[in-house]
């Protein structure tokens, strides 16, 4: 997959199919919609193409509101790729993008640029200054310039095995799953996701009373301010440490730790490892979240969160097989 920035110079891939998104999540929706892209591309011999952008819009267009993260910008990229995707054009979204006009995006972008023979968007697809582009617009210009444009059926829940009853309905969405995941439940965020969700950072030192006072030493991770961050409490999962992938099992915990923190300490993900030994500090890792385990809880001193944690580390082992 090769990624093309919309500032480079000069680039005309002379045809494509096209699907415009954030795309946060790369969750089962969205597979669904690249699988139509591809066999779309492959019907029109021409690549297929994934314009999406370096940050989601709402940061620029409404920081205040703007969502949470399921994937960072990279781990996007990668999920992309692996679902066999040929192309990526990466938009700079700033306050420049954010005032041009949808038939700006259109002619230069979608014509110019990438030489649309076909766009693929959602009903409730909006684009451009102050979402002045509709489906109804892009199909208009569709018709002047020589591209179709298909619309998308979304993926319910209830084609998914195993997800909740309630949720049946329900359209699987970015917002959906960023509810589930502030829930703790990443069971059924996972469903969804088609895979666990995860968070990407650095192991940094944290009070060192893990391997002391505890004898549980963890990995600690500070989470990324714009990542969506499962609800505090104890999670049976992974740790993957980067690049090369290497999967640990792992008791999570995320949280303020309020046994020492009554007031509120850093919210910060503890990992500890299970049957592993080693140093990870300043190591790139990948946590990842299989199974909501039990809230967080104030302990009256280390020994009684020793002795939870034993429990906890044999729930996991369990829940993990």
């Amino acid at each position: 997959m090769e990624v093309i920035y919309d500032r480079t110079v000069g680039v005309s891939l002379g045809g494509s199919v096209v699907t415009i998104g954030a795309y946060d999540g790369i969750h089962l929706g969205h597979r669904a919609i690249m699988e139509n892209l591809k066999d779309l591309a492959g019907t029109y011999g021409v690549p297929s193409v994934v314009v999406t952008f370096d940050r989601h819009p709402a940061t620029v267009v409404r920081p205040t509101s703007a969502p949470k993260l399921i994937t960072d910008l990279e781990s996007r990229l990668e999920l992309l790729e692996g679902l066999g995707i040929d192309y990526v054009y990466l938009i700079e979204f700033d306050t420049v993008r954010a005032t041009e006009s949808a038939g700006d995006f259109v002619d230069q972008v979608l014509v110019s640029t990438l030489g649309a023979k076909a766009v693929m968007v959602g009903a409730d697809f909006h684009f451009g200054h102050n979402r002045e582009g509709s489906v109804e617009f892009l199909a208009q210009r569709g018709g002047e310039l020589g591209f179709v444009v298909q619309g998308i059926e979304l993926v319910k829940v209830g084609s998914v095995p195993f997800t909740s009853e309630s949720l049946s309905g329900v359209a699987i969405s970015s917002t959906l799953i960023r509810s589930l995941i502030a829930e703790g439940d990443v069971g059924q965020a996972s469903l969804l996701l088609g895979r666990d969700h995860c968070i990407r950072g650095m192991v940094s030192a944290g009070d060192k009373r893990g391997g002391g006072s505890l004898g549980f030493p963890t990995a600690n991770v500070e989470p990324p301010a714009q990542m969506a961050i499962p609800a505090d409490g104890i999670y049976a999962g992974h740790l993957r440490i980067l690049p090369e992938r290497e999967s640990i099992k792992a008791a999570i915990s995320v949280g303020t730790r309020p046994t020492y923190y009554p007031q509120g300490g850093p919210r910060l993900i503890e990992s500890y490892l299970l049957d592993f030994s080693g140093d990870l500090y300043t190591q790139a890792v990948e946590v990842t979240f299989k199974s909501f385990i039990r809230p967080q809880a104030v302990f009256s001193d280390s020994q009684a969160l020793s002795a939870q944690i034993e429990l906890d580390v044999l729930a996991i082992r369990e829940a993990l097989g």
